[in-house]
């Protein structure tokens, strides 16, 4: 049995006000003996708060300097402080619930032969967040989740969904293909072992990569469904266009690292054409909604 013990990495950049929350309940939480976060860039407000957390609690770890390195080489760079037997990659704007990570210490004594675990992510009105447990992301998973291909056989085993939100209800700990980088606690040693992130990912699908690695070392990923959550989500001041750019950059690393001897390049260019494509179609929407909603918090102010 591994020593009940957590480092919480929290990689940030300009999060917002969610922050102080994340780390105020991480900090909360029995087992965790400290909190890493990787400052990425956030305003001198949200700097001010964090020090004078940091000032009070000496178990909060601020690392600042490296300038924005994305999220993979900075839970790299957080994990190199863990001092713990296990790690939890947290996102920014999480809020753990109470016992959530003395639940998952349960889970992995019960299971010493897991790799990952996470819990039930939740939205901030208690439904299951879309991405919090789902299918190994694949060209065919991703064909099937875009035009619903999961209509025509809904219960035949290649033709499920990608995202499993909206499955039913798990009721017990249950082995999955792929969790989200919201919530995902590790063994030190197991993290170390698959080289931890992959650095070439700047922004997203860099959980997948991780995820993807373990199925093929031959080990689980575990959900418990009895352990919560809070992910707030759009409280990044960041454009979703920008968000959105990494994710297609990623998903055509992703597919490039783990398909190219399975698919011809032809094939796989075609689906990095088809990604940069939806992109391009979304990119004026989502822009004019983004300028809408600061315009419209701004007046509200």
């Amino acid at each position: 049995m591994r020593a009940h013990a957590c480092t919480v990495v929290v990689v940030s950049y300009r999060t917002g006000a969610v922050l102080l929350d994340s780390v105020q309940a991480a900090l909360q939480q029995d087992g965790v003996q400290s909190v890493i976060l990787v400052d990425n860039g956030n305003s001198a407000d949200t700097r001010t708060a964090v020090d004078a957390l940091a000032a009070e609690d000496n178990r909060l770890i601020v690392i600042r300097g490296q300038g924005n390195v994305g999220f993979s080489r900075g839970c790299n760079l957080g994990v190199r402080y863990a001092k713990t037997a296990y790690v939890l990659l947290l996102n920014p704007d999480c809020v753990l619930r109470p016992g959530v990570v003395n639940r998952v210490f349960a889970v992995f004594d019960d299971a010493p032969q897991a790799a990952m675990a996470t819990v039930r992510v939740e939205n901030p009105d208690g439904t299951e967040q879309r991405g919090g447990r789902r299918n190994l992301m694949t060209p065919w998973t991703c064909l099937v989740e875009l035009f619903r291909l999961d209509r025509l056989m809904p219960n035949h085993p290649h033709f499920q969904r990608l995202n499993l939100n909206e499955a039913e209800p798990l009721d017990k700990v249950t082995a999955v293909q792929c969790i989200s980088g919201a919530f995902m606690m590790i063994p030190t040693e197991t993290y170390n072992a698959l080289g931890g992130m992959d650095e070439d990912y700047f922004l997203h699908v860099e959980d997948v990569d991780l995820c993807m690695r373990v199925a093929k070392s031959g080990r689980e990923i575990l959900y418990v469904p009895d352990a919560a959550v809070t992910h707030v989500k759009g409280t990044s001041r960041v454009s979703p266009f920008t968000i959105e750019w990494h994710k297609s950059v990623s998903a055509t690393k992703y597919f490039r690292k783990h398909f190219r001897p399975q698919y011809p390049d032809l094939i796989l260019r075609i689906i990095s054409v088809a990604i940069f494509a939806r992109l391009a179609v979304r990119a004026v929407p989502i822009t004019l909604a983004w300028i809408g909603e600061r315009l419209s918090s701004g007046a509200g102010k």
